[in-house]
């Protein structure tokens, strides 16, 4: 590690819960990212300035006005492009030093497989049932840990999978799979700011799951009602009849 790098880290290699090794190891971590919209924005800002050095970043949308509301990592030049194009483009110049894989497209099949198989975690940013419950399996098959979140109104959840773990609780033993759609921002609206903690709190167990530290939210989900600003942690167990985990 050069004299830049300890300068650019210092911060965080100053932690004992990381130092030197752990900076490492986290430069030698990649990072699957699903969605880079409201969550995936702020998620994928922190992973690449704690200097991360892989991140895969999918998305088949382009940048559009409603966005900037809450997709912070976007600026007002960038509408009409596509998402996973200006997002690399900002983080590449927030630092230089990660690498990155971008998706202009949703993955799955067995390209999805072939993308979960080679990286160290998966962070589920999507908003859409379809999507998280696609990665939980996925996940599960390849023996990844999934970091998952959702945001609608002035609500968020957010909660640790490690499905590399065998008594780790899946999402599917948090959600039975009922075919119906979930609500949208677009349909129900949505305090970017809101979003914003959630993608900071993925951010931050990623972290800690890729460096082993801490006591993540495996086998919790995190609720914050943001209106009355109160939190509320809910145990989650494994669901012996689980048709994926179990």
């Amino acid at each position: 590690m050069d004299d830049e790098q300890l300068l650019r880290y210092s911060r965080q290699i100053m932690l004992p819960q990381c130092g030197i090794e752990g900076q490492e190891r986290l430069r030698q971590a990649s990072v699957l990212i699903v969605g880079m919209g409201g969550l995936g924005a702020p998620l994928a800002m922190y992973l690449a300035a704690s200097g991360v050095g892989k991140l895969i970043l999918t998305d088949d949308d382009q940048v559009d006005l409603s966005n900037l509301q809450r997709q912070i990592l976007f600026a007002t030049t960038d509408v009409g492009q596509p998402k996973v194009d200006a997002a690399r483009r900002h983080l590449e110049a927030l630092n230089p030093e990660v690498r990155f894989e971008t998706y202009n497209k949703r993955l799955n099949g067995d390209k999805l497989a072939e993308v979960v198989r080679g990286v160290d975690a998966v962070v589920d940013a999507s908003d859409n049932f379809v999507t998280r419950f696609l990665l939980n399996r996925v996940c599960q098959l390849q023996a990844k840990p999934l970091i998952s979140a959702a945001v609608i109104r002035m609500e968020g959840q957010v909660s640790v999978f490690r499905l590399d773990q065998a008594e780790s609780p899946c999402y599917r033993c948090l959600y039975e799979d009922t075919k119906e759609l979930a609500e949208s921002c677009s349909e129900s609206g949505v305090i970017g700011s809101v979003v914003g903690i959630m993608g900071s709190i993925q951010a931050t167990e990623t972290i800690k799951v890729l460096l082993d530290i801490g006591t993540t939210l495996v086998g919790r989900v995190m609720l914050l009602d943001a209106e009355r600003m109160e939190w509320h942690t809910v145990k989650l167990s494994k669901d012996p009849n689980c048709p994926v985990c179990s």
